[in-house]
């Protein structure tokens, strides 16, 4: 059986928040991606996804090896995948398992090659590591040294799978807090790699930033209610869901800049409902609940954001409506000011946590996951 052992949500082709190659795609080039596994294996094949795309995708070919320097494959590792010749308009492409053995926080190097245009290209913005392209059939080349471009996202790939056999998986549902954002930049920092590091389990990232509850966005991805059936339940092997997500809900009303429209007012009640709709999509699967970190001080905050922000957070904390519950924002929070983080786990921007901070958080989660093993026998 074969469980998912990292992911990435897909998101539209946009600008993002670096450059990227999502609008323009590929053509008679090779991408070369780098992931790090959360759990190991014998056997891995990947998933490919043109969920945004206008047509279907050829692709003329794809490798796997274990990830050395840079764009460089560890020799003697790369194997060759097997995958259908194109990834369908708004479907995924399955590659055949190849034997590759591989550990639990080991890297992999994907490597696809298009040789016909593939028009704009569905992607994952904010990658937090180095992604590498390069001109021409690059497929077997162990040394990378034919990439000479580079980007910070993912291209196509949405998921890495082994024949673990798992089925203890933990998904993080969130916005650019789950993302990563204000981790360090090719250190695999974010706060699901200190969750795997620190439980033993497959943990996979359903994190994109900016990404709303409610409402959809050109630049931030299609809204939570939404996606979560396809980037949370749709994943092998998770029996855990995470949701940290409503911040940007509430607090893009307070900031005045064109991505992040749309931007309505929203209520306490309209982010409940929100999370009951996630909570009845989840049946089956345990569904935990994190309060909304602080960000007073940040564009975010306001009078309003304030307001909804801790009605929301007293909901979580009190309805008893998801299984668990992680009170992130009092972890993070400043003791002399709770409404902000605390200044040891702060990015800088008043809202996301730095790699700290992202430690504290999971090892919150991880102390929740702890208490239920030890109540209930099945988490």
């Amino acid at each position: 059986m074969f469980t998912t052992v990292w992911s990435a949500s897909p998101q539209l082709p946009a600008e993002g928040f670096t450059p990227n190659w999502s609008r323009e795609g590929f053509w008679r080039q090779s991408v070369r991606q780098v992931v790090r596994l959360s759990a190991g294996g014998g056997r891995v094949r990947i998933r490919l996804s043109n969920a945004y795309g206008a047509s279907p995708v050829r692709l003329a070919g794809a490798t796997v090896g274990r990830t050395a320097a840079g764009a460089g494959v560890e020799p003697g590792s790369l194997r060759r995948l097997v995958l259908g010749d194109e990834i369908p308009v708004r479907g995924e492409l399955v590659s055949e398992p190849v034997e590759l053995a591989v550990a639990a926080g080991e890297s992999v190097t994907l490597t696809l090659h298009f040789d016909a245009v593939t028009g704009p290209a569905t992607f994952h913005a904010q990658a937090f590591t180095t992604s590498y392209r390069g001109e021409g059939e690059l497929l077997s080349d162990e040394a990378g040294a034919g990439f000479d471009a580079v980007s910070e996202s993912w291209y196509f790939l949405s998921a890495v799978e082994t024949d673990s056999g798992r089925t203890d998986g933990i998904a993080l549902f969130g916005d650019s807090i789950t993302d990563g954002f204000g981790s360090t930049v090719g250190r695999d920092r974010r706060w699901s790699d200190a969750l795997a590091r620190r439980t033993g389990r497959p943990v996979l990232n359903a994190g994109i930033g900016g990404n709303l509850l409610l409402n959809d966005s050109a630049w931030y991805g299609e809204k939570g209610v939404g996606r979560f059936r396809r980037d949370v339940l749709g994943l092998a092997g998770v029996d855990t869901a995470v949701v940290l997500l409503g911040l940007n809900d509430v607090g893009f009303s307070e900031v005045d800049e064109p991505t992040y429209k749309p931007a309505p007012v929203v209520e306490a009640d309209e982010i409940v409902a929100g999370y009951r709709e996630l909570i009845r999509q989840a049946r089956g699967t345990r569904i935990i609940g994190c309060t909304l970190l602080p960000f007073g001080g940040s564009d975010h905050w306001g009078e309003h954001a304030a307001k909804v922000s801790h009605e929301v957070n007293e909901w979580i904390r009190c309805s008893g409506e998801f299984d668990a519950v992680v009170d992130l924002r009092r972890e993070l929070a400043d003791p002399e000011d709770p409404d902000r983080l605390h200044s040891a786990y702060d990015f800088g921007d008043h809202l996301h946590p730095n790699d700290l901070g992202y430690e504290v958080m999971a090892e919150a989660l991880s102390a929740v996951l702890r208490a239920g093993v030890l109540q209930t026998g099945v988490l």
